[in-house]
């Protein structure tokens, strides 16, 4: 599996990954406290939705475009973060929406190992005090970074599983982040064809003793093994009644996006490992 962000900006699968990660920095935003957010790959941070590699898929039309089409409709928050990117025709990844919601006390450290991309990921924070870019692995920074100084805040985990052992490399990782830092919000993504990439992270995460775990998977196509039929996140820590929450803006979603019923579900585990 190899999900470059570039050929999938805006589709069904990164709207509903970035709704969900909306809810969460609303919920951190509800105290005056700062808080902060690690995005391990933070990719180019905003992308044309008129590149080649975008209008290549055309996926983005089943997804923003929609949203777009209705205005109104939808997560109010989602909205304000990502009209002012797409009015002039781009889409704003991870790092640019929690840029946009954040206050001023508030700080994103975003990582990226491809050496163009960061280069281009440091080009749009560069008048953003409040923005630190890192050339480096996410999974390390992980490691380095945190617990952060602010004891509160959200790590964000969204690779393009480019290598084939990336689950099982974010699974540790992500187990051994919530041992250092266990009242952290985590918050990981991945894309779904089979089960094998989610059994790899939660079987890692129930190893570890993770119990306070919600799965969602949004799809728009039935799972059969050959092709990417939408995207999953595991929330570790989410805030109380979070899933209530994601469980409404998912049927929203599903019906904005005009998803059909045989690919649409959404799955919440509670309480139990992983």
């Amino acid at each position: 599996m190899n999900y470059r962000h570039a050929f999938h900006a805006g589709n069904h699968t990164e709207v509903f990954k970035h709704a969900a990660l909306v809810l969460l920095l609303d919920h951190l935003r509800q105290k005056p406290k700062p808080f902060f957010v690690l995005d391990t790959h933070a990719g180019l941070g905003l992308y044309d939705l008129k590149s080649p590699e975008a209008q290549r898929t055309g996926e983005a039309e089943g997804g923003i475009g929609r949203v777009l089409a209705r205005p109104g409709r939808g997560l109010a928050s989602y909205r304000a973060a990502v009209e002012p990117f797409t009015a002039a025709g781009r889409y704003p990844g991870s790092p640019a929406i929690a840029a946009a919601m954040m206050r001023d006390g508030d700080r994103l450290g975003a990582c990226e190992l491809h050496p163009e991309d960061v280069e281009v990921l440091r080009g749009h924070f560069r008048r953003d005090r409040r923005v630190a870019v890192h050339h480096r692995d996410g999974y390390e920074a992980m490691a380095a970074l945190l617990p952060p100084a602010e004891r509160r805040g959200l790590v964000f985990v969204d690779p393009p599983y480019e290598s084939r052992d990336e689950a099982t490399r974010l699974g540790e990782a992500l187990a051994a982040a919530w041992k250092k830092w266990p009242t952290g919000i985590y918050a990981c993504w991945y894309p779904i064809k089979d089960d094998t990439i989610r059994l790899a992270i939660s079987g890692a995460l129930a190893a570890a003793g993770v119990e306070n775990a919600i799965r969602a998977d949004f799809l728009r196509y039935p799972v059969d093994g050959e092709r990417l039929a939408g995207g999953g996140m595991i929330f570790i820590n989410p805030p109380w009644r979070f899933d209530e929450q994601l469980e409404r803006v998912a049927d929203e979603w599903a019906e904005l996006l005009a998803l059909p019923a045989t690919g649409r579900k959404v799955v919440r585990r509670l309480g139990a490992h992983v």
